[in-house]
């Protein structure tokens, strides 16, 4: 599986990002040595989460959210019900922690 997500850093901005790993990505940026950009803005929580079949397509979704305004993504993250999935796509662990840092 992969994974297009957002991250709602501790200054209020988001991140956007794709991975095949969502819960070793989630480490990484809790471990500060996930995206440069996410490094210092924490706490970092996981706001939206898409599940893909290929790496492309997460690619191709991952641009298209980057390239939307903050109010859209605002948008897509209240509508969204990924948290309802995440025993659906087998990822329990998330629904305990639900951030990726502290």
């Amino acid at each position: 599986m992969n994974y297009t997500y957002m991250l709602e850093c501790g200054d209020g901005s988001l991140y956007t990002g794709w991975t095949n790993d969502i819960e070793k990505r989630l480490a990484s940026h809790r471990n500060g040595v996930g995206a440069k950009y996410t490094r210092g803005r924490g706490p970092l929580k996981l706001v939206y989460l898409e599940v893909l079949e290929s790496q492309s397509e997460a690619m191709h979704r991952e641009a298209y959210i980057k390239r939307m305004s903050r109010i859209e993504k605002l948008a897509l993250i209240q509508m969204s019900d990924w948290e309802e999935h995440l025993s659906e796509w087998h990822l329990e662990k998330l629904m305990v922690t639900g951030a990726a840092g502290d």
